[in-house]
């Protein structure tokens, strides 16, 4: 199984002859190196609403006709833009061919904001995602604040590979960001969400550091590595 980064909170993996991106924020991203007319993807998992995880979902599934799956209500509300969907909900899994998904807790916000016209749609709880394939176990905490039942997570699943925002402001910062990764457990940790707006400039390395050794690992745009 292949993982790569691709900024902000982007990530892709290949597994099982399948693609997929879990928030593909790609336009309006500086950080990212992905474009997306460039993109082949089969498979989109979304943590939560907001523009900057949405991103290019809209776009990228009806071009590749991928299955988009997301909280019940975002999937809903994504499938009313003509988009094919499988929702789940918190603590929700679901053995697909490609691997199995399951949805955790995350505090957070999730909606949908038009900025031009000042409205916003409620797309329900945000989430972090479980993903399982190949024996191995990868866990996207989404935009999410320290929680507690991270230490559930940590010890009910196997986590080969986490990736967790450090960025503060919107999320949790690095030291809450590091006692996450102490009660999750992940064999490897990778910061994300950090550095590509204003308020939520981090030093990866840093975060790193306060890490055992060994476990964090910082991943820049198209670093790629292999569970």
């Amino acid at each position: 199984m292949k993982i790569s980064y691709h900024g902000h909170s982007v990530v892709k993996i290949e597994t099982n002859g399948t693609t997929i991106l879990i928030d593909p924020f790609i336009n309006g991203n500086e950080q990212t190196d992905l474009k997306v007319e460039d993109q082949k993807v089969d498979v989109i998992l979304l943590t939560h609403g907001h523009n900057d995880h949405v991103g290019d979902t809209v776009e990228l599934a009806k071009k590749n006709d991928a299955l988009v799956i997301g909280t019940f209500e975002l999937a809903t509300y994504l499938s009313w833009q003509g988009v094919k969907t499988q929702p789940l909900h918190i603590g929700g899994a679901h053995e697909f061919e490609f691997g199995k998904v399951k949805l955790t807790q995350a505090f957070h916000g999730s909606s949908a904001i038009d900025e031009e016209n000042q409205t916003i749609v409620y797309t329900g709880m945000p989430a972090g995602i479980l993903f399982t394939a190949e024996g191995k176990t990868i866990y996207h905490a989404g935009d999410t604040a320290l929680f507690g039942d991270m230490k559930i997570i940590g010890e009910r699943n196997n986590i080969d590979l986490a990736f967790l925002p450090i960025g503060d402001t919107l999320t949790m910062g690095p030291e809450d960001a590091a006692a996450a990764a102490e009660w999750i457990q992940a064999k490897t940790v990778v910061p994300i969400h950090y550095n590509t707006f204003p308020g939520i400039e981090q030093d990866p390395d840093a975060f790193v550091s306060k890490l055992e050794a060994g476990v964090g690992q910082v991943m820049h745009p198209g670093d790629e590595l292999t569970l």
